[in-house]
């Protein structure tokens, strides 16, 4: 890619997705001031069609143990089907938003349509948010929560050797992170990572991370706007450069060993910023031996699959991942 591709995508995209993508703002995504684009985007969320949360699930919001000490509680909120069944898999979800942005609420029919179709609990983590609270803020939440959730797996009626971690965007990148922090901590033992568009790398170099700029979607000025109030430093290339300290729990295309993690799904657009990083991280999880499933859908940018949610294209995305998560928890 050599010039933005979200500028001129009419002819690449179905009528509802151009429809769409026509009328968001033009500064939608402008991090430049980070609450300003929290309100905006909150805002459209709300706007959003939200159907009613099906009477088949619980929904419960507790507060978790902190990860180390003088860490806050960790708000985690639990979707549970009604029926008991003790030998149902648990799912692990973690919200986007650039880590700077976003809460559980914004998943919350996803959330409960998990629960309801794969018959599992799912446990949604409320993070803080940089740059209030940057790395190790999120990913140590994020884990805490992790970690509560498997440790109260028979109260809840998980099969804690079926427990799976995804997210998307921010939350991809984190739920990356996760399943990094606990090989590396010896547990809890994950099934699956279900990897969504994941942001995972800080350097900001692939052609991809280069091309996009439309303030509409998640681009180039609003990713190093992310990454450096997650960070403090910006990424590499003409933007800045590298710091070498940066931990692969914060950026996981850091991470030089891959071997040992849990069973991957990575999907991305086609114009998404994140396509070469996550494309490349799915290629090194199979080079270590890692098995992953790699799903790259045409004529998709970041997020389509939620703002579109009624497309064609959108729908077959979700059922995609409806088939992983049901093999992966019902194995």
């Amino acid at each position: 890619m050599t010039t933005d591709p979200i500028a001129d995508l009419a002819p690449h995209l179905d009528e509802l997705h151009a429809m769409v993508l026509g009328i968001l703002p033009g500064d939608f995504l402008d991090l430049s001031d980070v609450p300003r684009a929290r309100e905006g985007v909150a805002r459209f969320v709300a706007a959003l069609p939200r159907p009613k949360l099906p009477d088949t699930v619980t929904v419960e919001d507790v507060q978790v143990p902190g990860l180390e000490p003088g860490d806050p509680e960790v708000m985690v909120r639990l979707y549970k089907p009604r029926d008991r069944n003790p030998a149902r898999g648990g799912y692990v979800w973690i919200h986007g938003g650039g880590m700077v942005m976003g809460d559980v609420a914004m998943n919350d029919v996803d959330c409960a349509r998990w629960a309801t179709d794969l018959g599992c609990v799912v446990a949604s983590v409320d993070y803080r948010l940089a740059p209030e609270a940057p790395f190790p803020a999120a990913p140590n939440d994020c884990y805490a929560g992790l970690s509560w959730f498997a440790d109260n797996a028979a109260a809840l009626d998980v099969d804690p050797g079926r427990i799976a971690i995804g997210g998307a965007s921010a939350g991809g990148g984190l739920a990356a992170a996760v399943a990094l922090m606990a090989r590396d901590r010896g547990g809890p033992a994950l099934c699956f990572q279900m990897l969504v568009f994941p942001m995972l790398d800080h350097r900001n170099e692939t052609m991809s991370s280069n091309a996009v700029t439309d303030t509409r979607v998640w681009n180039r000025s609003a990713n190093m706007a992310a990454w450096k109030a997650y960070l403090g430093v910006d990424g590499a290339g003409a933007d800045g450069g590298q710091d070498e300290t940066v931990s692969p729990y914060a950026s996981p295309a850091l991470a030089e060993d891959l071997s040992g993690l849990p069973p991957a799904y990575i999907n991305v657009g086609e114009f998404d910023i994140f396509l070469d990083e996550d494309v490349q991280y799915a290629h090194r999880l199979m080079q270590a031996g890692v098995t992953t499933e790699l799903h790259v859908y045409p004529g998709a940018f970041h997020g389509s699959n939620t703002i579109v949610a009624d497309s064609p294209l959108s729908k077959r995305w979700v059922a995609d991942e409806a088939t992983a998560l049901r093999a992966a928890l019902t194995a």
